[in-house]
């Protein structure tokens, strides 16, 4: 959008002899030089004239963008925030938790608005809570040869490779929970570009009716799951909140009745607690109800042992399980507790049973964000980072920290000398612990053998934390929460 110079959003006036046309977009005026007697050059004479002809207002769909007043009914049947045809697959609020209006108070303080004697009452709440809970997790660091050669790889700078390592590990996680192989659906959650998608893709090589759905509610640039033609393996990208998705209305597991494996790379905050009840409760009790085998299950039963081995040496698949689950496995790597949701939260149960409830919930998820922003230095540093922060996010949407520094609303620093910043750092971690050990309950609770683990350096990312899941009657390693 540009303006004339007469606009309020023109600052100032143009330089003498230059055009008078502010060009809003550049933040400045034209620089061409104008014939004498004339305010504008020729390319935005026309243009300001019908500036100052015509009205632009802000559209009614979405205020963040405006269009001409005369032009107002023609752009509303195609503005992009118009309201379009919902997908069969799309439930409103199948995955959304109950909202009980009376455990949430209509408006809480900030932390740094509490009292000393507030936050330590808080604080003796949390280490109570948390007494027993082993806040030492297992080393899962793993690697997979699918991207050794992307790891070597010089032109990759050192975000890239921090992904890059990330990704590894997760699809190391993968193959180790025998999670990687034919006949089968990845959803991945949060999907971004879609390259956890991508890299699982090439470690299965050319394995058999291997199926990829990413769940994405936002419009993504750059994504790498177009690039993906093989004839064994499909994509499909979904726009679509994952507080809305039924993963049984969506055609191709509605068919073909494949084992799922949800997987996802910095799932953030309630996003994976939706992505957990998506999974397990609408997804999962869907077959309990109906009672019906997923496809993998109907192969055993249809074949004699002779057939099922041949078929599963064919398919690089080394056993094929006594029992299926229409859910194979989870492998979720954790993000951002400060933006979990006490509505959506799946662990309700396990904080109640603690005598903690939505108040207590909401301080501790804020207090979360300790984990990762304790560690600033100078309100320099602080300021540095987070320019930087914010620009690595505009670039890469699938990652939320950039291993430095995070900055929060609470005012953490603002705290009246009641904490060290060693101290708030453990505090946070001890938050993100209890909130995750709620998810461990949930899952054990619907049949499946949770496990927390670190899957990256801390120098890699400060969001290191893996959650993966399998059900319990399957034949894989064991693993401990």
């Amino acid at each position: 959008m540009a303006t004339s110079a007469t606009s309020p959003h023109a600052p100032g006036f143009p330089a003498e002899g230059r055009c008078g046309y502010y060009v809003e977009k550049k933040k400045r005026f034209c620089r061409m030089v104008v014939a004498a007697g004339k305010r504008f050059c020729g390319e935005h004479a026309g243009a300001a004239e019908e500036e100052d002809a015509r009205k632009r207002i802000l559209c009614p769909l979405d205020p963040k963008h405006t269009v001409y007043e005369d032009q107002l009914a023609k752009h509303l049947k195609k503005c992009n925030s118009r309201e379009k045809p919902k997908p069969d697959f799309y439930i409103q609020d199948i995955n959304a938790g109950l909202r009980d209006e009376t455990e949430i108070p209509e408006q809480l303080v900030p932390i740094s608005s509490l009292s000393e004697e507030q936050l330590e009452k808080l604080i003796k709440k949390l280490r109570k809570a948390s007494e027993g809970l082993n806040s030492t997790l297992k080393d899962h660091i793993m690697s997979h040869p699918a991207l050794h050669d992307a790891l070597k790889d010089p032109k990759n700078g050192d975000s890239a490779t921090k992904h890059l390592k990330q990704q590894a590990s997760i699809l190391g996680n993968i193959e180790n929970l025998k999670l990687l192989g034919p006949r089968r659906c990845f959803v991945e959650f949060g999907a971004g570009k879609g390259k956890l998608s991508h890299w699982v893709d090439i470690a299965l090589k050319d394995a058999e009716k291997v199926h990829f759905i990413l769940v994405e509610k936002v419009t993504t640039r750059f994504k790498v799951d177009g690039k993906h033609r093989k004839k064994n393996s499909v994509f499909e990208r979904l726009q679509i909140d994952i507080q809305h998705l039924c993963l049984n209305k969506i055609p191709v597991l509605r068919e073909e009745k494949l084992p799922v494996v949800g997987i996802g790379k910095h799932l953030c905050g309630m996003a994976t607690d939706l992505a957990l009840r998506c999974l397990v409760e609408t997804y999962a009790a869907s077959f309990e109800e109906r009672n019906e085998e997923p496809l993998a299950k109907r192969i055993k039963n249809d074949k004699t042992e002779k057939e099922i081995y041949t078929l599963a040496k064919e398919g690089n698949e080394k056993n094929v399980p006594e029992k299926w689950n229409p859910v194979a496995g989870i492998v979720i790597a954790l993000c951002c507790h400060h933006r979990c949701d006490w509505r959506h939260y799946v662990g309700k149960e396990y904080f109640r049973a603690l005598g903690l409830g939505a108040v207590e919930f909401h301080y501790f998820q804020r207090m979360s964000s300790w984990a990762t922003c304790g560690m600033r230095k100078t309100s320099l540093e602080t300021s540095d980072s987070t320019t930087k922060r914010q620009d690595n996010q505009n670039d890469d949407s699938e990652e939320h920290d950039d291993g430095g520094y995070r900055i929060t609303d609470d005012g953490a620093d603002c705290l009246p000398g009641l904490l060290s910043v060693e101290e708030k750092k453990k505090i946070g971690h001890l938050c993100k612990l209890l909130i995750d050990q709620g998810r461990i309950q949930y899952l054990q609770q619907k049949g499946f053998s949770p496990a927390l683990q670190y899957y990256t350096d801390p120098l890699v990312s400060l969001e290191n934390v893996l959650l993966t899941a399998l059900p319990n009657n399957s034949s894989s390693p064991e693993t401990t929460a």
